[in-house]
């Protein structure tokens, strides 16, 4: 199976599989884990900041990255096809108690006049805006890749009006690859950031959430609070630790295969959204084509992509070679061109 389902789909290599076994641990829960430890400090270097915690997945980071940045009736402002409004169950409402307050965005990213629309406070009943989320890369919007002086714009507007900025920054390290700019560039305005182990790094599982000592202190408290313990947590640790060392250059592999196969779409008459990294959405019926029996038509051909709204998504990672993109531009011709 050629499997463009996501980046989360791949399986630990043989080096990451030994690093896993040797792995020396101890108690998390303790902080007597040194490979855990180890981890969290690489991870507050790389971001450039006082520390950082390791949590079992992304989607916990954000819950935890919303919760220590509000507090209850705030309102978080948000792009309107964020991972966090779209694909994580309403935790933050249902965790912290705050209101989404969207804006619609083009490729996943929005302006300062965008945030001022929304932060009008000529009434006192109107709940009060204290956060603002950033999603680097955007999945949604095609693994997009926010440009920098915007980035440097909204972030500086935030801290004018003294709001926090919390950055979903589950494929940063494409972004860091993808534009050439650091990852302590990217992170300087963040009040709370974290990367992702479990996507284009090719681990298992983890994340880690990074900022000041006195809010990692408090991210700690959440950790806890919502289930997020653990004990050997540095089998997992060891995983991610591997991934930092051995799978960020590479993720440039993925953003050429993404584009080779962004290339062959269009050539098939498809409306493709150009990829900044390793995420390519299409959309089929210009072709003539019905985009759930495309995506049912590549999977009997042993080519998994999913559907999302009204377009295909396709994720390269590093189980996808170049000869798998061949494999796939002719599936895509054969159900295409039958």
């Amino acid at each position: 199976m050629i499997n463009l389902y996501s980046d989360t789909q791949t399986l630990p290599s043989v080096g990451m599989r030994k690093a896993i076994e040797s792995a020396e641990v101890g108690d998390e829960h303790s902080r007597s884990d040194p490979t855990t430890l180890s981890l969290e400090k690489k991870v507050a270097e790389l971001l450039g900041k006082e520390e950082a915690v390791f949590l079992p997945s992304g989607t916990m980071c954000n819950l935890v990255g919303v919760a220590i940045n509000t507090s209850p009736g705030d309102v978080v402002i948000l792009e309107n096809s964020g991972h966090i409004l779209r694909s994580e169950t309403g935790g933050p409402a249902i965790v912290s108690n705050v209101l989404t307050d969207p804006i619609e965005g083009q490729r996943g990213q929005f302006t300062v006049s965008q945030i001022k629309e929304k932060l009008d406070q000529t009434s006192r009943y109107r709940p009060p805006t204290t956060l603002i989320c950033l999603e680097q890369t955007h999945n949604f919007a095609g693994g997009t890749v926010w440009p920098l002086e915007l980035w440097n714009d909204v972030c500086s507007f935030a801290k004018s009006e003294s709001l926090r900025v919390h950055v979903d920054g589950a494929r940063l390290l494409n972004a860091v690859v993808a534009s050439g700019i650091d990852a302590k560039t990217w992170a300087m305005e963040a009040d709370t950031i974290w990367i992702d182990f479990s996507k284009g790094l090719g681990a298992p599982m983890g994340a880690c959430i990074a900022g000041s000592a006195e809010i990692i202190d408090q991210a700690w408290l959440w950790k806890h609070r919502l289930g997020g313990a653990m004990r050997q947590s540095g089998l997992m640790a060891a995983a991610a630790s591997y991934a930092l060392d051995k799978n960020v250059e590479r993720l440039k592999d993925d953003h050429e295969r993404a584009k080779r196969l962004a290339d062959a779409l269009k050539d098939f008459g498809s409306e493709v959204v150009v990829p900044d990294t390793n995420i390519v959405f299409f959309d089929m019926k210009p072709c003539g084509k019905d985009n759930e029996d495309v995506v049912r038509g590549l999977l009997e051909k042993g080519v998994r992509m999913s559907e999302i709204g009204t377009q295909i998504r396709a994720v390269t990672h590093l189980d996808i070679n170049d000869d798998d993109i061949t494999s796939t531009i002719t599936a895509l011709d054969q159900v295409v061109n039958g």
